[in-house]
């Protein structure tokens, strides 16, 4: 399994509007509250081209993980914390529900060996571990700095 680019993108916006606290600070992070940031901001720190940015803010919005507000003052901040926030939701935001399979998809098509398909049984099972481990990863644990590397003597 691979991510598209637009969901590897959006992980990485996420990321950085986490960084900039979001709707709640992160956990070790000395922000005090909400910080609001551009799409053109966004863009700059992630280097990702303005229209990619903008266009991600808009699923990320709907996808009810953004917020933004126009006029003075306003920008874009995560619409929960961090912390609520899992991979899973951010992926799905940008691509729809998790799908392995075609046959699991929302617009699942006939299947040529449907009949006789011994694997569609157990496909729920799989996509559903793969969902869950996505869903056990947290936004403020990928906003989070890098552990410091142990050096050994």
């Amino acid at each position: 399994m691979r991510l598209s680019s637009m969901a590897d993108y959006a992980i990485v916006l996420m990321s950085a509007a986490a960084r900039h606290c979001g709707s709640a600070s992160l956990v070790g992070s000395d922000c005090k509250g909400p910080t609001r940031i551009s799409a053109t901001q966004l863009a700059e720190e992630t280097q990702l081209p303005l229209p990619t940015a903008q266009k991600l803010v808009s699923l990320l919005s709907k996808g009810g993980l953004l917020s933004s507000t126009r006029g003075t003052g306003g920008g874009i901040r995560l619409a929960r914390p961090a912390s609520a926030i899992s991979l899973a939701d951010i992926v799905e935001a940008v691509e729809g529900p998790i799908a392995l399979t075609a046959c699991l998809s929302e617009n699942a098509q006939d299947c040529a060996i449907q009949a006789d398909c011994h694997i569609r049984p157990h496909s729920a099972a799989v996509n559903g571990a793969v969902r869950g481990a996505l869903k056990n990863i947290s936004l403020s644990s990928l906003s989070a700095p890098e552990p410091a590397q142990k050096v050994s003597a």
